[in-house]
């Protein structure tokens, strides 16, 4: 490193903020309220030793920065930051500590669990109020500067997928390629490999319209997991919301260009690119964790801490920390890392780890918190899909529906009331609202059906196969004497605990499967599929693979026959919830006739035909028909729509239902079987598949059924 660099030192400016290049040199910019002083520490390439240390000389509205001549893309740096070390007041500043940027673009090298990374000295009589000299620069990754330069070949940012037709699909960007036989072996669990064409195919081919990607930001791998032979699979523990993580590239050095690829491709393919990331948390822990980043750069800024004990943390998440959404400079910090994913990186949207935290003031959950209204009024944020888990840890955590305008929310009443009702567990008055949207939740404030995101399976929990297959969790393999993972799973093995050669149950199985992807997918809303599901992928009854970078937690891609058979399944029934807009109204359906119209938008059917009375909804009912009447309303101008009417008919009742077909909106029609659940589709083939209104259909025990009604003269 020359010599020169320091003399050669300018104010430079304090925005934008991170390490940022203009082909002479590179401005930094890093804020800190309580710092005294801030040094950037350049390294050479292989981030081992460092060449030289440069103070910022500048300080503006918190902001410590400068520019630094003949530094570019490619260098590898990292900052120490002095200011007082007072726990008690919340402060834990230490120079001896190399912190990583929060504004950097990539990372370099992996944490080495070393004593040097904390802040205090571990075994010291005082624990964390006692203060550490090592120097932790040898054990840390690092940032690097990078060009943002890419050539995306005239590709539009994004081109959006109405809400309406949008489905949604779950995965892994490592565990979806690691054992994919048309990905390169070199390529496997990387950017590039997911980005592989045969890859994508399959998830366009399915009817998915959306990928949703666990989280991909960079993170730390936990000390208690490394100690156990394992890792964090999952990825829920960010240290750096700018960078791609460098381990899911197959050239580390490029991982920033190799994600963007990543992007085009699937792009390309006609496919949404969604990215589950957590702002509610860090890597760093509570009092006793690292000192990685945040944590010595502006301990008290950047974290919720006891008003009346700042040495310790506010753990509404369960992780030791939570990200104070409270401080400008921290929504700040969040919503730049937002508008880079989506204008630099071409991101679609984002799923929100414990999306309550982010709607938390000092008082709690507040759905007009700074944090949201700042996602409101942004022209970008403000175009794209953002999903919120709506539920955290803490007190009053659980806030499903109360999001406002605008986001949609995983709905969980979704995945337990339908999860119940096929088991047996639920009747037809509690599945009624999930069939429609889940309104009491959200039909309000003129938000959309959308809004609710639909799932039975999530990454946490049972894989969709294992829901039919395991009555309890078997997590023996993490290490935790099963006490990890929920044991509220709702779910049922029909007879024999884990996979049989029992016909009997096997089909009832199959049938179940069937059963809950076609309720799921025909629901209004907006359906989430989780990765293998369409072809029952299962984690042996593993349902919290959170630390499984293995075979558990991998999609295996050996698709036997009923494998291929429940594929064409979800394929059919993806194409039919696009065929008939009714099964995704964009607005809310009623039972109230519009009088205008001379409409009933839906109607509850009994197995008799008739329409349901109030004596049908007792808590034994089991077996209900809904009518979606495709004359419905389309928007808010009052006109008939013209859209297929649609007869669905559910049967968690273990035994036949004799169900009599409706008459609906004249005599001159008949229904026309789309999906009976418990017959293939060569079946289906074999005969006339038309009923007559009237006509007494066998609904076999535990089975689900669709039928379109179309005009005799059609």
């Amino acid at each position: 490193m020359a010599s020169s660099l320091k003399s050669g030192v300018r104010e430079g400016y304090p925005f934008p903020r991170g390490a940022h290049w203009d082909g002479e040199g590179v401005n930094f910019a890093l804020f800190s309220a309580n710092a005294t002083k801030v040094e950037v520490c350049l390294f050479d390439q292989s981030g081992t030793t460092e060449l030289e240390r440069i103070a910022l000389p500048e300080f503006t509205d918190q902001i410590f920065h400068g520019w630094i001549p003949e530094v570019g893309p490619g260098q590898v740096y990292g900052y120490r930051v002095h200011g007082p070390y007072a726990p008690d007041a919340g402060h834990r500043f230490n120079a001896n500590k190399l912190l990583l940027d929060p504004y950097a673009r990539a990372h370099v090298g992996e944490l080495q669990w070393d004593p040097a990374i904390f802040g205090y000295t571990i075994g010291h009589k005082d624990e964390d109020l006692s203060f550490d000299t090592r120097d932790s620069a040898p054990f840390m990754p690092k940032s690097v500067v990078v060009d943002q330069n890419y050539d995306w070949h005239g590709q539009p940012r994004r081109n959006p997928i109405a809400w309406d037709r949008t489905v949604l699909y779950e995965t892994h960007v490592r565990g979806y390629t690691m054992q994919h036989p048309k990905v390169e072996e070199a390529l496997r669990g990387t950017y590039a490999g997911f980005g592989t064409k045969a890859v994508l195919d399959h998830i366009k081919g399915i009817g998915v319209t959306s990928v949703e990607l666990l989280p991909v930001h960079s993170f730390i791998n936990d000390s208690q997991l490394l100690d156990r032979g394992l890792t964090n699979y999952w990825g829920y523990n960010t240290i750096g919301f700018f960078a791609p993580d460098p381990r899911y590239a197959a050239d580390r050095a490029n991982s920033l260009r190799e994600f963007k690829e990543m992007v085009s491709k699937v792009h390309e393919s006609g496919l949404e690119l969604i990215l589950d990331v957590v702002y509610n948390h860090t890597a760093e822990g509570n009092e006793r964790g690292p000192t990685l980043s945040f944590k010595g750069i502006d301990n008290a800024s950047y974290y919720r801490l006891l008003a009346d004990k700042p040495r310790y943390y506010i753990n509404d998440t369960g992780t030791g920390n939570t990200v104070n959404l409270s401080h400008p400079r921290v929504i700040q910090m969040v919503t730049d890392s937002l508008r880079y994913w989506s204008e630099e990186m071409h991101v679609d949207g984002f799923r929100f780890d414990l999306g309550t935290i982010l709607a938390r003031e000092p008082n709690g959950f507040d759905n007009q918190s700074g944090f949201l209204k700042a996602c409101c009024q942004d022209p970008t944020l403000g175009t794209v899909k953002l999903i919120a888990e709506p539920w955290d840890c803490g007190p009053g955590g659980y806030q499903v529906g109360e999001f406002p305008p605008g986001w949609a929310e995983w709905n969980d009443k979704f995945r337990d009331t339908v999860r119940d009702f096929w088991k047996g567990a639920s009747n037809v008055a509690e599945l009624a609202p999930r069939l429609l949207a889940s309104p009491e939740q959200f039909d309000h404030q003129g938000r959309k059906p959308w809004a609710s995101v639909n799932f039975v399976t999530a990454h946490d929990g049972f894989t969709l196969n294992d829901i039919v297959t395991y009555d309890e969790k078997h997590n023996e393999a993490n290490g935790e004497d099963g006490k990890d993972g929920s044991s509220d799973n709702r779910s049922s093995n029909y007879g024999i605990e884990g996979p049989t050669d029992d016909p009997e149950i096997n089909r009832v199985r199959a049938r179940q499967i069937r059963n809950l992807l076609a309720t799921l997918l025909l629901s209004q809303g907006t359906p989430m599929l989780v990765a293998g599901d369409e072809f029952g992928r299962t984690q042996n009854g593993n349902n919290n693979a959170y630390c499984q970078d293995s075979a558990i937690s991998w999609v295996d891609w050996n698709i036997e026959e009923k494998g291929q058979a429940l594929i064409d399944f979800v394929t059919r029934v993806t194409s039919l919830r696009a065929r008939f807009p009714i099964l995704r109204r964009n607005r809310f359906l009623t039972e109230a006739l519009n009088e205008e119209l001379d409409v009933k938008e839906l109607t509850w059917i009994n197995a008799g035909g008739g329409e349901m009375q109030q004596g049908d909804w007792d808590a034994a009912a089991q077996s209900v028909g809904l009518v979606l009447d495709g004359r419905a309303q389309q928007s808010g101008i009052r006109r008939r729509g013209e859209d297929a009417t649609i007869l669905l008919i559910t049967n968690a009742w273990h035994d036949l239902v004799e169900f009599t077909l409706p008459s609906h909106g004249g005599t001159d029609q008949h229904w026309t079987l789309m999906i009976d659940t418990n017959i293939s589709e060569a079946e289906e083939k074999k005969e006339d598949q038309t009923f007559k209104a009237g006509a007494v259909y066998g609904v076999t025990g535990r089975s689900f059924l669709m039928f379109a009604l179309v005009p005799d003269n059609a």
